[in-house]
């Protein structure tokens, strides 16, 4: 028996009491909580797709750390698109009671996964590796450990570079429940000299080439029984991606200048900062060894992306760089000054830049703007509108060559500071009021009135659908 919790969204309720019943038999003790309350797994039932579903949508879509299964009363509704609706919305799986041979069973399996996910996410295990809380991160933190632990699917990794391809691939490995797999082997394909290339993956025996004087491993006998981690992999050349197919499909392989097949097993993950579906349709990258190395492929988002988690990173790092001393607080200017630079090298840069900073600061008080390496100071005095950084702009600009006009951009963004304030505040309207400059009756009104105005954009869509 495990608890979740519950929203409810009914007009006459008469499915509710059965429902309940049947979910406790299956061993899930649901628990109606208020929005602040919403943490992890739970569920969203209702027997409407209008206004009340979609608003109680809207607040759980302030809730980062929550993970919604939709449930339907009556599968009619979610006729055409509105399953993909409802994700788009905010659910992360939707389903209809009437269509499921033992609904209760199902909701279960459902939930209990997504706690074991949510666990291992809240694990020393994990925590140490891959900070951060945000929707981006914790979304694929999730896609990675489902992966990780629950299958044996090889895996690529896409994202730019310094995103931190490689420590999930030590997470990958380290996740990976064989009881006696072996080792993580890491190839950096840049460095492979195409000359050499067979002997890095084969191996070779004695005397194959000039130079051969004793037989060689290869990456391939090397990772048997444990995992093999590709990096860049996008810069293998098309005649080697050929070879390393094989090896791929069947498992085996011959050493250079030998003749007897070998036999291995591990598990692929690939990382490259490329774009591989491009490159594939561009004749640059195989198909086929595409679709070989991306059974499960996983997005890492740049940190521009995610950045509700660039301070819980430097306080991270900071920890990392001062094993065993107090932890360091930042000065308002330099939290200010943190968070409006640019990372074009992602964490990566980050962690350098915290690293200087960390070597110039003494003593255990707050770190000030003094301990900021002078060439990274910003020029002449900060701007008062530091919080323009470039991001704002590309989303503006991405806005305008979209056809968005002036109003709905304004309303967008005004919408999504509501969103911001509330999801921070924890949804208390008085103090997301204080912050927004407004009064708690006007915040009011603006959210119902926003709450009323996408409710009318979604019902619409779903009946032209």
């Amino acid at each position: 028996m495990f608890e979740a919790w519950i929203r409810l969204v009914e007009r006459s309720g008469s499915t509710f009491p059965a429902m309940m019943k049947a979910l406790q038999e299956a061993g899930v003790k649901v628990k109606p909580v208020r929005r602040e309350e919403v943490s992890g797994p739970g569920l969203l039932v209702f027997d409407e797709m209008g206004p009340a579903t979609l608003e109680a949508l809207n607040e759980l879509r302030l809730c980062p750390e929550a993970r919604v299964l939709g449930v339907a009363t009556s599968g009619a509704m979610l006729g055409n698109d509105a399953c993909w609706r409802l994700l788009d919305a905010g659910l992360s799986d939707v389903l209809a009671w009437d269509r499921c041979i033992s609904p209760a069973a199902e909701i279960a399996a459902r939930l209990e996964r997504w706690r074991a996910v949510d666990r291992l996410i809240a694990s020393p295990q994990v925590q140490d590796r891959l900070v951060g809380r945000s929707a981006a991160w914790l979304g694929l933190l999730r896609q990675i450990i489902e992966a990780a632990a629950f299958t044996d699917s090889s895996v690529l990794l896409l994202g730019e570079s310094g995103t931190g391809k490689e420590e999930v691939a030590h997470l990958i490995h380290a996740l990976d429940p064989r009881p006696d797999k072996g080792e993580l082997v890491t190839l950096d394909c840049t460095t492979v000299v195409p000359e050499l290339s067979g002997s890095e993956f084969f191996g070779h025996e004695r005397g194959a080439f000039t130079g051969a004087t004793t037989s060689r491993d290869g990456a391939f006998a090397l990772a048997d029984g444990g995992t093999l981690f590709l990096d860049e992999v996008g810069e293998l050349p098309p005649k080697m991606q050929a070879q390393l197919l094989r090896v791929v499909q069947e498992h085996t392989y011959k050493r250079v200048g030998g003749n007897t097949w070998q036999q291995t097993r591990f598990r692929l993950i690939c990382a490259t900062n490329r774009d591989l579906s491009k490159e594939v349709e561009q004749g640059g990258f195989r198909r086929d060894f595409f679709h070989r190395i991306s059974s499960w492929i996983c997005h890492l988002p740049p940190l521009r992306e995610r950045t509700e988690d660039l301070l819980p990173l430097v306080h991270h790092f900071l920890r990392k760089m001062r094993p065993g001393r107090p932890p360091l607080e930042l000065e308002e200017p330099v939290r200010e000054y943190l968070l409006t630079r640019d990372y074009p090298g992602n964490v990566r840069d980050l962690r350098q830049l915290v690293s200087r900073i960390c070597k110039s600061h003494v003593g255990d008080g707050p770190i000030t703007v003094g301990d900021i390496p002078p060439d990274e100071r910003p020029a002449g005095a900060a701007s008062a509108r530091w919080w323009q950084d470039t991001s704002f702009t590309q989303s503006i600009r991405r806005a305008l060559r979209g056809g968005v006009g002036l109003k709905d951009i304004g309303r967008i963004a005004s919408e999504t500071a509501i969103r911001l304030a509330l999801a921070e505040e924890q949804g208390n309207l008085q103090r997301a009021a204080r912050r927004l400059g407004v009064t708690d009756r006007a915040l009011q009104l603006r959210k119902a009135q926003w709450g009323a105005q996408a409710a009318g954009v979604f019902l619409e869509e779903g009946q032209r659908a």
